[in-house]
């Protein structure tokens, strides 16, 4: 059965979901940059106009912040594309409102300048950045999964001793270090530094989300498995004496009619249609291809109906295509708002949408649907932000 009403669903699993964000109504609503060659107007066949360069991703940047989108989600990838922090250092000034949620692929940079450039990013947004945790293998390398979220444990223990105390004292398995200031290291955003967005299937991803992190992300999946991903998660975080918010990424297809999104749906395939390998070729290319949860989202596939339908207006086909969140709510204004209130329902309070042309499907959504929902930036309901300058060193601090 694809409905189960949340407080049914929640009595029969015998466990009831605990969310932070819980009395807050609406959700933040996030668009996607595509850095990492992940822009077309048809899958598996790049054109040239949609080029992961920076005329193309900044102007989907800022297409989304002047249309009202409170966050926007910039990956990191090995793939063709840009590196994330500069990036963003670059457009942040551009910026007026929109929250940036960098991808930080830990391992990548030593802990403290990692925290000196969080820092620096934090204070150019005036508190504006949310992280990204990534535990994928660094290019090039192999860890077993538990090894990998340990060396990110380890590096969101540093970040958060910069963030909260006046030193660093920290030993553990990929990282022992001993510093006496941590003034590089302080951001603009106070009560414990910037949030951090995390998504793992894993036991050991769920555990390091339970104890640090602050909004799980989720892939598409049916309804009922993702309020099991939610419980779970609830449940793993109660034994920290935390809670956490819960995100979904998932892609959009939005038209003034059901049948025009689904004919939209069908020509983005056309290609892969014609030459599947080429999809395998796409998804097989990532860093994260052979992770739980690209396996989560093949196996939703293989579930789905012959048009690749899992639930009304959940689509799966665009998961042949690539790797990592293969679903994308496809239908009118109406039928994706009650879709997006059906989420809002079960706890879930941040997305992350995106779509094919990225630009174009973000002007569609915020046409069609954005000003129909309440929306919130989630530092700011957080109470991460301060009311006036921080006495930081980058703030309103004195120069040592």
């Amino acid at each position: 059965m694809f409905y189960i009403e949340t407080k049914k669903h929640q009595k029969m699993a015998g466990t009831k979901i605990a969310i932070r964000s819980s009395d807050i109504e609406g959700a933040e609503v996030a668009w996607f940059a595509p850095l990492c060659n992940g822009d077309d107007e048809v899958l598996g066949r790049h054109d040239l106009r949609y080029k992961s360069d920076w005329a193309n991703t900044s102007n989907v940047l800022l297409t989304a912040d002047r249309l009202g989108y409170r966050n926007i989600l910039c990956p990191s990838s090995y793939q063709v594309g840009q590196d994330t922090l500069t990036f963003a250092s670059a457009v942040a000034p551009l910026t007026s409102n929109i929250n940036i949620l960098a991808a930080i692929r830990c391992g990548e940079v030593h802990p403290p300048m990692l925290g000196r450039a969080i820092a620096t990013l934090d204070h150019i947004l005036k508190g504006r950045l949310t992280i990204n945790i990534i535990s994928s293998d660094l290019p090039g390398t192999t860890l077993e999964s538990a090894e990998r979220y340990q060396r990110s444990r380890e590096v969101i223990e540093i970040l958060k001793q910069g963030w909260t105390q006046d030193h660093i004292d920290f030993s553990g398995e990929f990282y022992n270090l001993k510093l006496d200031s941590n003034d590089p290291m302080k951001p603009y955003q106070q009560n414990g530094g910037p949030l951090l967005y995390f998504g793992g299937y894993s036991p050991p991803a769920v555990d390091l989300c339970a104890e640090h992190c602050d909004v799980y992300l989720m892939w598409p999946e049916t309804e009922s498995r993702l309020q099991e991903l939610m419980q779970k998660m609830s449940v793993k975080a109660a034994t920290y004496n935390r809670t956490v918010d819960f995100g979904l990424r998932v892609h959009m297809i939005v038209r003034e009619t059901e049948a025009e999104a689904r004919e939209v749906a069908i020509n983005l395939m056309r290609h892969i249609d014609v030459d599947e390998s080429k999809g395998t070729e796409i998804r097989e290319r990532a860093l994260d291809a052979k992770s739980y949860g690209v396996a989560r989202q093949a196996e939703m596939r293989a579930l789905a109906e012959d048009d690749g339908y899992i639930e009304p207006n959940l689509w799966t086909g665009i998961g042949r295509a690539r790797s990592g969140c293969g679903a994308a709510i496809v239908g009118d204004p109406d039928q994706v708002l009650k879709k997006l209130q059906r989420y809002m329902d079960m706890g879930i309070r941040a997305f992350i949408f995106s779509g094919y042309p990225h630009a174009s499907e973000c002007k569609l959504f915020a046409h069609y649907v954005l000003p129909k929902l309440k929306t919130f930036s989630m530092p700011i309901v957080q109470g991460r932000i301060p009311l006036g300058e921080p006495r930081s060193p980058l703030g309103s601090g004195v120069r040592e």
